[in-house]
């Protein structure tokens, strides 16, 4: 994947950030729920397979609006070009490894990057900096040893 850094202004990173802060903080004051990504999917699905009524309705509006979201960007500036130098097999690997380590974490990081630091959560902080240090490390090892 790359970047064009010469197309990167600061201004579209802040707006995103307040934009998902912002969110954040509407589902927990709206109904009480932290907004982890992985765990909103989960129950999703989870919930599919159940016979009895659940809570299933706030994730799937949760799901669609991130769905949705591209297009209504699209809208006001042209969505930036991805370039993905993997192939299928490399890609569904990984998928399955940072699923597996978000199960293992117990969450990911928008449930505890986002949402569990912002509350001064222990174990929120010690999980945020366990798998950003294992993503600088496998960066720089892919990329410099390797």
């Amino acid at each position: 994947m790359s970047i064009a850094w010469e197309q990167f202004t600061p201004y579209t990173a802040i707006v995103g950030g307040l934009l998902i802060g912002f969110a954040s903080v509407l589902l927990f004051a709206g109904i009480g729920r932290i907004a982890g990504v992985t765990g909103i999917l989960a129950g999703a699905f989870n919930g599919l397979f159940q016979t009895k009524k659940y809570d299933s309705w706030w994730r799937l509006v949760f799901l669609l609006g991130m769905l949705i979201s591209p297009l209504l960007y699209s809208v006001f500036a042209p969505l930036p070009e991805i370039n993905i130098q993997a192939d299928w097999p490399a890609l569904l690997v990984a998928g399955l490894i940072v699923g597996f380590g978000t199960r293992l974490g117990s969450g990911c990081t928008s449930g505890h990057g986002v949402c569990g630091i912002s509350r001064l959560s222990p174990r929120s902080i010690i999980a945020t900096l366990a798998f950003m240090g294992a993503g600088f490390l496998t960066t720089y090892l892919i990329r410099h040893v390797i």
